[in-house]
């Protein structure tokens, strides 16, 4: 599945969604993790209710599972959402490859029901936890 990590620094998820300078990319699989690309923006990407920032960003998330950032606003994650995109918002700044040895540990295990639904989207193979 492919990830992505709001970034200004490439390594750690540390953006708002709609300032963030980068989005790196990563394929993951319960085995190991890979990169996938790194999505950078040049505009104006202060605070100021532009919403035509968020196009390029939405653009360049098609095909990701999960986005990573450390906030989002209501109008950024209903598009994202509506992208089948599940945002994750990180309490405090967090590096990438932690979240992806999680993300992978889980994979591994018994993942929870909104990992499920993504990979049941993505025509994965997933154990039916829910009870008789």
């Amino acid at each position: 599945m492919k990830i992505a990590f709001a970034t200004q620094d490439l390594e750690t998820v540390d953006a708002h969604f709609g300032w963030a300078k980068n989005i790196v990319f990563y394929d993951l699989d319960a085995d190991s993790w890979r990169p996938a690309g790194v999505a950078s923006f040049e505009s104006n990407l202060a605070e100021d209710g532009n919403e035509d920032k968020l196009v390029p960003k939405i653009e360049a998330l098609k095909g990701c599972a999960i986005l990573y950032v450390a906030a989002i606003g209501g109008s950024g994650a209903a598009r994202v959402v509506a992208q089948k995109i599940h945002p994750v918002k990180v309490e405090k700044p967090e590096k990438i490859t932690d979240l992806l040895e999680r993300l992978r540990i889980l994979l591994n295990g018994t993942p929870p029901p909104w990992m499920r639904k993504i990979l049941r989207e993505q025509g994965e193979k997933v154990a039916d936890f829910s009870e008789d």
